[in-house]
């Protein structure tokens, strides 16, 4: 039987202790690990060369792996990483506001009758900077075709969306038309709604008041998909 060199937790000091734990808390909640210059701001040092030194020193004692040539290349390592994958993060009263990271599922087709958040129509999930919106948004929907060219919302573009029933004229929405979902400019007037593209070659979608039709989302922000490729 091989010796698994992590069977014993290695002795950390208590700065050592905080540091791993901010890194798994922060892994936990947003997918990837701190940067130096975050865990230098969470704890209050001066610069992150002081993060660094305390990094390179549980790197020595074999919890984590520094990898070269990335801002967030840090990887958990022995009883850490086993810990992370058991779901037994240490929760602590860190409070995290420079780890401004979403986790947001992807969503590609939708089926029919099913919730646009259902967990089969789920690809992947994102971990993206939160500083990209000015309204939080819930998921990204992968988007197909052109009709929202002229806004800049394009074929294979991820619209940022936040879940939301209510919308005003103007804005951009993700409406759900009885089985199927579209992206379209919302326009409500006396009688009827109208779903406007934003290209001349598609025609507006006029929703009467019997036809099923329900808001799913306001569009907040846009990534282009060849930046997370």
């Amino acid at each position: 039987m091989l010796d698994d060199p992590f069977s014993e937790s290695p002795k950390l000091t208590a700065r050592q202790q905080q540091i791993l734990d901010l890194i798994e808390i922060a892994i936990a909640r947003t997918g990837a690990p701190p940067t130096r210059a975050e865990i230098a701001g969470e704890l209050g040092f001066k610069s992150a060369n002081a993060a660094e030194e305390h990094l390179q020193a549980l790197a020595r004692k074999g919890v984590i792996e520094l990898v070269s040539g990335t801002s967030r290349g840090i990887r958990l390592r022995g009883e850490a990483l086993r810990s992370l994958h058991a779901s037994r993060v240490k929760q602590l009263s860190l409070p995290l506001p420079n780890l401004a990271q979403l986790a947001l599922p992807l969503i590609g087709r939708v089926a029919a009758g099913h919730p646009i958040l259902a967990q089969e129509h789920i690809d992947q999930t994102y971990c993206v900077e939160s500083s990209l919106f000015q309204r939080k948004p819930d998921y990204l929907l992968k988007v197909r075709g052109m009709s929202m060219r002229d806004a800049g919302i394009l074929d294979g573009d991820l619209l940022a969306v936040q879940s939301t029933r209510d919308a005003r004229n103007g804005q951009i929405v993700v409406a759900r038309l009885g089985d199927e979902v579209t992206v379209k400019r919302y326009r409500r007037g006396p009688d009827r709604i109208e779903l406007l593209p934003e290209n001349p070659q598609f025609d507006p979608i006029v929703v009467g008041p019997d036809d099923p039709f329900e808001i799913e989302g306001l569009a907040v922000g846009l990534i282009r998909n060849t930046l997370l490729s």
